[in-house]
């Protein structure tokens, strides 16, 4: 059974339970008959046993008259072969029978059938047979009175061994075989009516099968079967499974995309991590070497110019190492965010604050336009400092002189927008769409030292179920978008 398919497996157990049943059926079939038979029989001469005690003169007051029952039984006999008539006493004991030498294997019947029929019970009602050690048979039956008293009963089997014997001459006859030849047609012709059904039942099955074996199959996420949509929205199991197998070969197909599209960034990531590690750090592999080779030669002005650029550098690259430490942090999904209630007008004056030298040594203006009063936000207070941290930081670091950077609050729907804008040369073309996304974080162009701040903005953000959005400008600069939920 192990190698068989589904429907051969089907189709065995079906042809099993089908012979079990026809058989059952014939045997019950056989049984019934035999019983209705019996009934016919014993109703017809329920009444045979009276006229026999009736119309004879089995016994008198001195006993049997052996010659009158001889004649009787005779008689019978030739009359109706299958009945055998026998005389009992009131006990059931047998006194009287006509039956071969030998055959006779009981000397006494129980007399509790013949109580029951005499009462009327519902036939038919089976009495001991005294030619068989344990059966039973229909009978007849009638009080036995002499003088007006019980001397015993009449007892005739309706069906003996006469019966029997041509009962069994019939099992064999052409009738029976006719109706098991019948029984027979009848299950072949339902077998294959049920290896048809079964066919067509799994035909679908068969065909998501193939297609599975398919699927499996293919380790190339290009090659993997694109899955035919959805067309009935109800069905039986097998198409229920269908549309769940399509469902969840499509998701796979996109997880498989997206995964691929995630190593190429990773690699691209890499690629871009190493391009901006190798430039400072080769300039300060560069004057730290200069300082020690020349270092009797230098004089204190250009000792203290190469310390401070090598200073620079450093401070470059400790800053793109500890962005990573962060944002893998953050991927990591270990890092959940600690919900406050704060005022964010107040967290954008602090920031102010902290940048307010670095942006007069720029000579820019920072502008804070928010109406009061603004309701509280629920978010991590540190997560949301470091998103307008790494936004400012980037806007002062890209703004030409003389300009202003503005951060803008707006309360709306529910929530607090904060749009943050600066009059920058903007963001090149081709890098709008891949902003937020591994392979486009780093330095670019212009964009000196962009490092990976922006992705740590989206993934902080994600935290707190909200996107930022980079808003198309007609002109020149660049402007941030974003929203946070207030509190309930």
């Amino acid at each position: 059974m192990k190698n068989l398919t589904l429907s051969q497996r089907l189709s065995a157990v079906f042809a099993v339970l089908l012979l079990a049943s026809c058989g059952a059926s014939a045997w019950l079939q056989v049984a019934s008959n035999t019983r209705h038979e019996q009934e016919i029989v014993q109703r017809m001469s329920r009444g045979l046993a009276g006229q026999i005690a009736g119309s004879s003169q089995l016994m008198d007051r001195s006993g049997l008259r052996p010659a009158a029952v001889r004649e009787l039984f005779a008689q019978l006999m030739a009359v109706n072969p299958s009945v055998e008539v026998y005389l009992l006493d009131n006990q059931g004991r047998i006194i009287g029978h006509d039956a071969p030498a030998g055959h006779l294997k009981r000397q006494q019947v129980s007399v509790q059938p013949i109580k029951r029929l005499l009462a009327g019970a519902t036939l038919p009602v089976f009495g001991d047979d005294p030619r068989s050690i344990n059966g039973t048979k229909v009978f007849s039956v009638a009080p036995l009175r002499i003088g007006g008293q019980d001397q015993g009963y009449v007892y005739v089997v309706l069906m003996g061994e006469t019966h029997d014997a041509l009962a069994a001459d019939v099992a064999s006859s052409a009738t029976l075989r006719t109706v098991l030849w019948s029984i027979a047609l009848v299950a072949l012709l339902g077998l294959l009516a049920g290896l048809i059904a079964f066919g067509l039942i799994t035909r679908p099955l068969r065909r998501l099968t193939d297609t599975v074996r398919q699927f499996n199959a293919n380790n190339d996420a290009a090659a993997l079967p694109a899955v035919s949509p959805t067309r009935h929205k109800g069905g039986d199991e097998i198409i229920i499974l269908g549309q769940a197998f399509e469902q969840m070969a499509q998701r796979i197909r996109s997880q498989w995309q997206e995964l691929a599209q995630q190593d190429q960034q990773r690699r691209e990531m890499v690629a871009n991590i190493s391009h901006d590690l190798r430039t400072p750090l080769t300039s300060l592999h560069g004057y730290l070497e200069t300082l020690l080779v020349k270092a009797d030669t230098l004089g204190e002005t250009e000792r203290r110019r190469y310390l401070e650029v090598a200073l620079g550098q450093s401070r470059k690259v400790g800053r793109l190492a500890q962005e990573l430490f962060e944002l893998a942090r953050l991927e990591s999904g270990l890092v959940q965010p600690e919900n406050e209630q704060f005022s964010l007008a107040d967290l954008v004056q602090d920031i102010f604050q902290k940048f307010e030298l670095a942006a007069e040594a720029r000579q820019l203006r920072l502008v804070a336009d928010m109406p009061r009063p603004l309701p509280a936000i629920n978010a991590d207070l540190g997560m949301i400092e470091r998103v307008l941290t790494n936004l400012l930081d980037n806007a002062i670091r890209h703004s030409p002189p003389h300009e202003e950077i503005r951060v803008g609050l707006r309360y709306t729907h529910g929530a607090v927008q904060v749009q943050i804008s600066d009059n920058g040369p903007g963001i090149p073309a081709e890098l709008r769409g891949k902003l937020f996304k591994r392979s486009s974080t780093l330095s670019h162009g212009n964009h000196n030292g962009g490092g990976l701040g922006l992705l740590i903005v989206y993934r902080i953000l994600q935290l707190h179920h909200s996107e930022i959005h980079l808003v198309e400008q007609a002109s020149h600069g660049t402007v941030f978008r974003f929203e946070l939920n207030v509190a309930s």
